[in-house]
């Protein structure tokens, strides 16, 4: 099977590389520098060229809140531009399945917990990533769009719940909360600091599942396509405070100092967990522990100098 994957460099993308299943493949993952995903009519040639049986679509412009209020034109634009330039150029050269990445950003802000697939567009989003999430929704809404108009064209969402792990960015301006509390403690550990301050009251609830493992689900996904729904949360199923996972991270950094909080600071939503009654009844379910995912997110850190990055 020819797989063309998007996103090579990221997060996802790299760690979907790096699986054994990638061997079973004949794997295209253009880079940047090798394929822009904003110019359509070099998406259009490049997938008529390499004419692939399944397309991934893992790319994207990510942050965490500070960039996405930072940058909201830049959040939606991009991503939604990545999404409809890959998602029709697929459509016009004849590849019949398709499976596209969103995000649990798309729900609702005030939606009831735990998410499921049918709450999408039932309410106002986050303010914090809006722009992100309504780019993701559109691409998700074309995919869904191409395959009712015509049934042999499957393409589906894939709906991870937050990630981290392996290759993820770790410099404040660009970073998810786990690679900055990785970060944070790590810096607070060298400079032998005694406290370390955690935006908000630390209440708030988070569902953060290793990259390794949806990397894992995708090409269960690749395999299993047939039987896959065509809208699925992929998620842990239980979630965790933003206190515990400064605990948990602090123990795998050996930080031993005590916690502050900052109640000024923006938190995003109050909880967000995804429903994974799908995914369970399909039979997937992830494999890496919290300790353990962010004790390989952490070597990682230190083994690529992530503090100068």
């Amino acid at each position: 099977m020819r797989i063309m994957i998007t996103g090579a460099n990221g997060m996802v993308g790299k760690n979907i590389l790096e699986q054994a299943a990638t061997e079973k493949y004949k794997v295209f993952a253009p880079l940047r520098g090798e394929l822009d995903l904003s110019n359509s009519v070099a998406v259009d040639e490049y997938v008529s060229r390499i004419k692939p049986d399944m397309v991934i679509h893992t790319a994207g412009k990510v942050g965490g809140i500070q960039a996405n209020m930072r940058e909201p034109v830049n959040f939606l634009l991009e991503n939604l531009d990545m999404g409809r330039n890959i998602v029709w150029a697929a459509r016009k050269c004849g590849v019949k399945r398709l499976i596209n990445l969103a995000s649990s950003c798309i729900y609702p802000r005030n939606a009831a917990n735990p998410l499921k697939e049918e709450m999408i567009l039932q309410g106002e989003l986050e303010p914090t990533n809006e722009g992100y999430a309504l780019a993701k929704i559109a691409v998700s809404r074309l995919c869904s769009y191409i395959s009712r108009e015509n049934p042999e064209f499957q393409y589906k969402t894939l709906i991870p719940c937050n990630l981290y792990g392996r290759w993820d960015k770790f410099a404040p301006v660009h970073s998810h909360m786990i690679p900055a509390v990785i970060r944070k403690l790590h810096l607070a550990v060298l400079a032998g600091d005694k406290t370390v301050e955690i935006w908000g009251d630390g209440m708030a609830r988070r569902e953060f599942m290793y990259a390794g493992d949806v990397a894992d689900c995708i090409y269960r996904a690749v395999e299993k396509f047939d039987t896959m729904p065509d809208l699925m949360n992929v998620g842990l199923g239980n979630d965790y405070s933003i206190n515990d996972y400064y605990q948990v991270a602090a123990e795998v950094v050996g930080y031993k100092g005590s916690f502050t909080h900052d109640l000024t600071k923006p938190v995003g939503m109050a909880r967000k967990l995804v429903d994974i009654s799908r995914m369970t009844t399909w039979g997937w379910k992830p494999a890496t522990s919290l300790t353990d995912g962010l004790a390989a997110t952490y070597e990682f850190f230190k083994a690529n100098n992530g503090d100068k990055k």
